[in-house]
């Protein structure tokens, strides 16, 4: 049975309005990793590690990546937890590894290949590769390590069944569009016999 319109646009707001919560706060963890990533790139690469370009880098961001570990963890993503700290912990630092490898890959390629070595132009394309890394990351974040279902999410709120679970609902649990289960009293396809009537009503034999 197809929803009707309105619990369609339910549906669709709801899933809209939590992507938009969780792009807006990962954006202002994203800002503040941003300028840990690129404020210690410049500090160490024009600093006590002159010259040595990766090793910046790899500093830097691995500083960047605690910092949002945390704050996407306690915050962006804390409606999401869906398995143990140390498995989350690691998918994180898994992708936030593949993310840095972007990052660094296109830095350095631009550096060494194209010749582009002036502060400037270090400083622009260390931009674009945390950009690259960072919409790889959005995604990862959400397919990947905080896949846990939101509680306002529309699978939720329309089966109370875990995310996942092809099992038949229990007698009388309530499904989509208020319908019983299978062996509840409305069940799907089911109809309902009518009450007998009352005993002032029937007809003497």
């Amino acid at each position: 049975m197809t929803a009707p319109p309105s619990r369609l646009t339910d549906r669709l707001r709801s899933v809209v309005g939590i992507f938009w919560r969780e792009l807006a706060k990962f954006g202002v963890v994203g800002a503040i990793a941003f300028v840990i990533d690129l404020g210690g790139f410049n500090l160490l690469f024009y600093g006590p590690l002159a010259g040595r370009l990766t090793t910046s880098k790899v500093l830097a961001g691995a500083a960047a990546t605690t910092f949002a570990w945390l704050g996407n963890r306690f915050w962006t993503f804390r409606h999401r937890r869906n398995r143990p700290v140390h498995h989350e912990a690691l998918l994180f630092f898994l992708v936030n590894g593949v993310g840095l490898v972007i990052s660094t890959a296109y830095l350095n390629a631009t550096h060494d290949l194209l010749g582009l070595t002036t502060p400037a132009w270090v400083n622009v394309n260390n931009v674009v590769g945390i950009g690259l890394a960072t919409i790889f990351r959005f995604w990862s974040y959400r397919r990947f390590v905080f896949a846990g279902e939101h509680p306002g999410d529309p699978q939720q709120v329309d089966d109370p069944r875990p995310a996942g679970d092809s099992r038949p609902r229990r007698d009388g649990e309530a499904g989509r569009d208020g319908e019983a289960g299978h062996d509840g009293e409305a069940g799907r396809g089911r109809a309902v016999e009518p009450d007998p009537p009352p005993r002032s009503q029937r007809t003497a034999p």
